[in-house]
């Protein structure tokens, strides 16, 4: 699938704010590979896909959680709102027919990391929290830090994660302790 196609489907699958939203991953994940390299036209369209599945109604998100092999169905106790990242994955490779392994392991991974990520997996991984849409406080802390090093900024966005989701007693799926203690041991 090249680029201009990629952009109008998920534009389909979009509301306009999410879809403003990919188009600054894409770009800030561009301007990442300009410092930290990596597979650019692999990162820009697990990008650009990343929440193709992010306006998909709940129930069917946990519906193919609980048919498909290739999903946990331990997933379904950490909260909706991972959902899309794991099981947009699965629907990209059902509808959309791309098996890359490296750009379905990067939206796999967007929102929660896990241990030994690629250097795509950091890139799209961050992009994501730090895009310059994104006007929390912590986002321009690691925004900062990502002009220097890849890994430090990853471990401070999950950090603050598993920071934010703490103090709001939610729930932390594991591949993000784990991908936490995994960049902590390096």
């Amino acid at each position: 699938m090249n680029e201009v196609t990629a952009f109008e489907t998920v534009q389909k699958a979009l509301k306009p704010r999410r879809y403003e939203h990919t188009v600054r991953v894409t770009e800030e994940a561009t301007r990442l590979v300009g410092i930290y390299g990596g597979n650019l036209e692999k990162i820009r369209l697990a990008a650009i896909l990343h929440d193709y599945a992010k306006h998909r109604p709940i129930i069917e998100m946990r519906r193919k959680v609980q048919t498909c092999d290739k999903l946990p169905n331990a997933m379904l106790d950490y909260g909706d709102e991972i959902l899309h990242s794991f099981v947009g994955a699965v629907f990209i490779e059902e509808e959309l027919f791309i098996t890359d392994e490296t750009i379905l392991s990067c939206i796999r991974s967007h929102t929660t990391g896990k241990v030994s990520m690629s250097l795509e997996e950091k890139i799209v991984f961050l992009a994501d929290y730090i895009e310059p849409g994104r006007t929390f406080r912590q986002a321009e802390e690691v925004r900062k830090i990502s002009d220097e090093n890849l890994d430090l900024a990853c471990l401070t966005a999950l950090g603050n994660t598993i920071q934010y989701l703490s103090n709001k007693q939610l729930p932390i799926y594991p591949d993000t302790f784990a991908a936490y203690n995994d960049f902590v041991l390096r």
